[in-house]
C-alpha cells in the first residue's frame, strides 16, 4: 500500500503557510518545507520562513539546515526530506510538503534517481570560472551545442543550471535533458495529493508588491546587510536567491535602494509566473482558487478536507 503524501504549493504570497498549519492540525500532519532557500540559516525574512508563533505547535522540517556558504543540491535536499518523511510516518502522521521549488518538489514526489557521479568539484569550479570569464551567452551557446533541449528550457542568465547541465554531461556523457525525460515518465510511489493555490494574476501581483514592502518594514535590508558584512559572496547559491541578490548592487553603490526594491518586486512577480507555468505543465495539481473563496481559510480548508477524503489520504 502506498504511503500518503500531500503537497501544498502555489506562488509566493498566496497564503500557503497558515493554510498548511490548519490542514496539518485537521488531518494529523507534519510540515516539511519544500523551499530550496529556507534551508539556509540567517535567511528568514527574505525566504518568508514560518515564525514560531505561526507554527501553532505543528513540527516543521527542512528549515535552517545549512549555513549560507554551504550548497544544498537537489539530491542532498531529497535525501534529507526522505529521512524526515520516514520519521513522520513512524509517528503515524502524514507529511505535508509546503511551498517550494518545482524541481525539488518533483524529486521528492516522484523519487527521482540521481545518477551516481564521482564527486569532482573541479569540473564545476572550472565551468564557473569559464562563465565569469566569457559570460552567460557563451555558456548558453556551449550548452546549445551538446544539449539543445536543455538550452531551450534554461534561460541564458541562469548560470547555475547551465553549469549543472554542462557538468552532468562532462561526468556522464549523457545530456541532462535525456535524464529529465526519463524521470518525467516515472510515476509517484506515494498516494499523492498535490494542491496548488492560485488567484487572479493582477491580485497576486498586488499582494506580492505589498508583501515586499512588509518585508522591508520587518528588516529585510538589515538581514541581507548582515550576510553581506559576513563576506558571503553574491556568487553563492544562497545569495543568488530572490530577496538577497537584489540588494548587493545597493551595498556596492551601483544602484539606489528604491531601484533595488523595484527589482525585487519585479523578480518576485516573474518568479510567481514561472511557478504557475511549472505547475500547469509539470504537476497536474488540484487547483485551489483562493480568491473565489474570498480568502476565507475555513472554506478553503473544507475544500482541502473533502479532497483528502476523496483521495483516501488519511492513514
Amino acid at each position: 500500500m502506498k504511503k500518503p503524501l500531500i503537497v501544498l504549493t502555489g506562488p509566493t504570497a498566496s497564503g500557503k503557510t497558515s493554510l498548511a498549519v490548519a490542514l496539518a492540525k485537521e488531518i494529523g500532519g507534519e510540515i516539511i518545507s519544500g523551499d530550496s532557500m529556507q534551508v539556509y540559516k540567517g535567511m528568514d525574512i527574505g525566504t518568508a520562513k514560518v515564525k514560531e508563533e505561526e507554527k501553532e505547535g505543528i513540527p516543521h522540517y527542512m528549515i535552517d539546515e545549512f549555513e549560507p556558504y554551504e550548497e544544498c543540491s537537489v539530491a542532498l535536499f531529497q535525501g534529507k526530506v526522505k529521512e524526515y518523511m520516514n520519521k513522520i510516518y513512524e509517528k503515524g502522521k502524514i507529511p505535508i510538503i509546503v511551498g517550494g521549488t518545482g524541481f525539488y518538489i518533483r524529486a521528492i514526489t516522484h523519487d527521482i534517481e540521481f545518477k551516481e557521479t564521482k564527486q569532482d568539484d573541479s569540473i564545476r569550479d572550472r565551468l564557473m570560472e569559464e562563465a565569469k570569464l566569457h559570460g552567460a551567452d557563451y555558456m548558453h551557446n556551449k550548452l546549445q551545442e551538446i544539449d539543445p533541449k536543455s538550452a531551450d528550457t534554461i534561460h541564458k542568465n541562469n548560470i547555475q543550471r547551465i553549469v549543472r547541465a554542462l557538468e552532468y554531461y562532462e561526468q556522464t556523457r549523457e545530456p541532462i535533458s535525456l535524464h529529465n525525460e526519463r524521470e518525467k515518465k516515472r510515476k509517484s510511489p506515494y498516494n499523492l495529493l498535490f494542491f496548488a493555490l492560485t488567484m487572479d494574476r493582477k491580485l497576486l501581483y498586488d499582494r506580492i508588491n505589498i508583501r515586499v514592502d512588509q518585508m522591508i518594514e520587518e528588516g529585510l535590508l538589515e538581514e541581507v546587510k548582515a550576510l553581506y558584512d559576513l563576506g558571503y559572496s553574491k556568487d553563492l547559491p544562497s545569495m543568488r536567491g530572490i530577496g538577497y541578490k537584489e540588494f548587493y548592487p545597493y551595498f556596492e553603490k551601483e544602484k539606489d535602494l528604491d531601484e533595488c526594491i523595484d527589482d525585487l518586486k519585479q523578480n518576485t512577480r516573474h518568479y510567481a509566473k514561472r511557478q504557475l507555468t511549472w505547475l500547469r505543465h509539470q504537476a497536474n495539481p488540484v487547483w485551489v482558487e483562493v480568491d473565489k473563496y474570498n480568502f476565507n481559510k475555513e472554506e478553503i480548508l473544507n475544500f482541502l478536507n473533502d479532497q483528502v477524503e476523496e483521495f483516501n489520504i488519511l492513514m
